[in-house]
């Protein structure tokens, strides 16, 4: 690309892939793109441009969007994050429109190929995979990787392909497609509910070279100055910024903090080992904040089996778990080394109850190896655990063997569960991803579809807390547990889990309430914008504000490339600086990579215009106007506790229905939606310069105070 073709964080050009032609071409980014930026708010304009609401996932017309953002490939921290929007299979009661965002180095890879975007569109008659060498673009045969499970299908990728592709692929339960499933990259970096979608279209996945430059426009040592400064306000995953022990450079600990690396633990499979240092203050000591492994197994098993840290492109981070288990692999023929994240490993001893009472257990490491290895391999997804604990409350409630035919049943060897024999996840797990039998088959599906085909009622399925799931399907997942009101109306306005963590990272953030009040005061005006956990108070305006700009900055991550799980930053571990972070840092990275000068304010716009995109177009897939009623719907067990503890009591995330019905309305009333149906108002579509989705509204009758056809 000449100087003269430079468009700073933007390549300039998207890829179209009919997969029924084979026709493969290239289109402007600009101006088409210009308010979206990039990741999923790309996504949701090519479904409401190109996709007709009533599509189902399976169906040719179809689409598949894959979008990284002007940050992603600039070495700006965390910059690895890649949106991919489609029609989900899981949601219910109807399949609709979601993003998934994976990490690993497809972002990266694919801007520096010199694309913005990729839309897959069509249906292949025989298994392809799509690779890209900077400009040149061809779809491959890959019949001889069809079959095969996610490591052999990169292995053969990547024997095709010039060292330093990135590959991504679907396993088994894509190519067979289940719901369930998964595109991962990387190895380990998956998208959850996507595979089945890449299955139904014959596409194996992606191999994509690229070694074009990226053009940042900023000076490169002001540049470097926002990259350090970036650095000074990282805490450890999550944004956690205190540890999870006393420390005498620290003022706080916290301990459910992520910051779990601490001076004298050993990383016993290094060679040598590691033995972590004293002051993880340092900038240099990043990648030891957080150890995944000794977080979910405990450091007695973690430590025992941890090589180091991995992860994604330009995180310093580094948040999976490298770990090697010989006694593992020899005793059930796996690989040695596993590297993964969060529920993927500690899920697997969900199945076996002694091991859910007692994790320490060796056994425990060697359910998360194979169970990790296993579900990865095969290209199921867990759903944060929810396919787990699914499974493990059927057999806890006999509805195994209550609805399995007497031949399916006696397939299993159901000893294995008392014996806590980590080759029953890989006798499961291939049950759903080759869709066998009743088990095999129901499982691969969400939740309610899997409590429709078994007729449970939902109100038998909650009364354990760990079943308890969202009306569209999605599991408890950084909801009333994590952020009272705002974790809960978010849950309801996504039609997935809207994997935002900017609830989180800021009330788990291990900082005690006072700091934490005096922060939301310092940026949203008052302090009553946050609580602490599992004490909270009635709902008010700065709550529903704090909730715009969660909204706001979750989509804002996926249109820039960027991962939730360490942004936003608005608290740092900085004690001189009071502990407030920046909220002003994705502007400033945006506008050094671009040369632009927004302020965050209008990056949060755009950010909530792509939310309210969605919002629109889910309207026009349900036939929908009163969105309140119909789709934000909050389930009955965020009103229930255990011990009957009144809502707004200490030591209860019971809620109060007529206080959540109070945060709809002032939600609603702060965005200029209609408060009774939840639709968003002429104005509210004017505001965000969305003005081209309202004649259709009104056409469809979805726009409030007209007439719903």
């Amino acid at each position: 690309m000449s100087n003269i073709e430079k468009r700073y964080g933007f390549t300039g050009k998207g890829l179209r892939v009919n997969l029924t032609t084979g026709k493969i071409t290239s289109e402007p980014t600009l101006p088409r793109f210009e308010k979206e930026l990039g990741g999923a708010a790309i996504g949701y304009k090519v479904f409401w441009d190109e996709v007709p609401p009533e599509t189902m996932p399976q169906d040719e017309a179809n689409k598949i969007v894959i979008s990284p953002g002007p940050l992603s490939g600039t070495g700006a921290l965390c910059s690895s994050r890649t949106a991919i929007t489609t029609l989900f299979p899981i949601l219910y009661p109807r399949p609709m429109i979601a993003s998934a965002h994976v990490g690993g180095d497809l972002g990266a890879k694919m801007k520096l190929a010199g694309w913005d975007y990729i839309i897959i569109e069509g249906k292949s008659e025989k298994p392809v995979y799509l690779y890209i060498n900077n400009d040149k673009a061809e779809l491959r045969d890959a019949s001889k990787m069809w079959g095969t499970g996610t490591r052999r299908g990169t292995e053969a990728m990547a024997a095709e392909t010039p060292q330093g592709t990135s590959i991504s692929v679907i396993g088994i339960a894509g190519e067979n497609l289940v719901p369930m499933s998964i595109l991962i990259n990387a190895k380990s970096h998956s998208a959850g509910g996507v595979g089945g979608v890449f299955g139904g279209k014959k596409l194996k996945g992606m191999a994509i070279y690229g070694d074009e430059p990226i053009h940042i426009k900023a000076d490169p040592k002001a540049w470097q100055a926002l990259v350090d400064r970036n650095i000074d306000i990282f805490g450890s995953l999550n944004q956690h910024v205190v540890p999870s022990a006393p420390n005498p450079l620290f003022e706080y600990y916290d301990p459910a903090s992520r910051w779990n690396g601490m001076p004298g633990d050993v990383w016993r499979q290094a060679n040598p080992p590691i033995v972590l240092g004293q002051d993880m203050r340092s900038p240099n000591k990043i990648a030891y904040r957080f150890d995944g492994a000794s977080y979910f197994l405990g450091k007695k098993q973690g430590h025992k089996i941890k090589v180091r840290n991995n992860g994604c492109y330009a995180c310093p981070l580094r948040c999976h778990a490298v770990m090697q288990d010989d006694s593992a692999a020899a005793k059930y023929n796996i690989n040695k080394i596993t590297e993964n994240v969060c529920m993927t490993i500690v899920a697997p001893t969900i199945i076996f109850p002694k091991l859910a009472a007692n994790p320490n257990l060796p056994e425990s490491r060697e359910a998360a190896m194979v169970g990790a290895q296993t579900i990865d391999d095969l290209g199921v997804w867990c759903n944060y655990g929810s396919l787990h604990r699914a499974f493990a409350s059927f057999n806890k409630k006999g509805y195994i063997k209550k609805f399995l035919s007497e031949d399916e049943y006696k397939s299993y060897d159901w000893d294995k569960i008392d014996n806590c024999d980590a080759s029953f996840l890989q006798d499961l797990l291939q049950a759903i991803a080759f869709r066998k039998g009743e088990l095999g088959y129901w499982f691969g599906e969400s939740t309610p579809y899997l409590l429709d085909h078994f007729k449970i009622p939902q109100k038998e399925w909650t009364t354990d807390p760990s079943l308890v799931y969202w009306a569209l399907g999605h599991s408890k997942h950084h909801a009333n547990e994590d952020d009272g009101q705002v974790g809960t109306l978010l849950n309801c306005l996504y039609n997935r889990d809207p994997m935002a963590h900017g609830t989180v990272n800021f009330t788990r953030c291990g900082l005690p309430l006072e700091e934490k009040q005096r922060i939301a005061e310092h940026f949203w005006g008052d302090k009553l914008a946050v609580d602490a956990i599992g004490d909270y108070t009635p709902t008010n305006p700065a709550k529903m504000k704090r909730l715009r700009y969660v909204i706001s900055r979750k989509e804002l991550h996926d249109m820039l490339g960027l991962c939730s799980w360490v942004a936003p930053y608005y608290v740092s571990p900085i004690k001189e600086e009071h502990y407030i972070g920046d909220m002003d840092i994705e502007a400033k990275l945006y506008n050094a990579v671009t040369g632009q000068s927004i302020p965050y304010e209008k990056l949060d716009d755009l950010g909530f215009r792509a939310w309210v995109l969605h919002r629109a177009y889910t309207m026009r897939e349900l036939k929908e106007l009163n969105m309140r009623k119909k789709h934000d719907i909050y389930p009955e067990w965020i009103f229930m506790d255990a011990k009957n503890i009144p809502a707004f009591t200490k030591g209860t995330i019971r809620m109060d229905r007529d206080d959540i019905e109070k945060s709809f309305d002032i939600f609603f009333e702060q965005n200029k939606f209609d408060k009774e149906t939840g639709a968003p108002t002429a104005e509210a579509y004017k505001e965000l310069e969305l003005d081209y989705v309202i004649p259709v509204l009104e056409k469809d009758g979805l726009m409030p105070g007209k007439k719903q056809a």
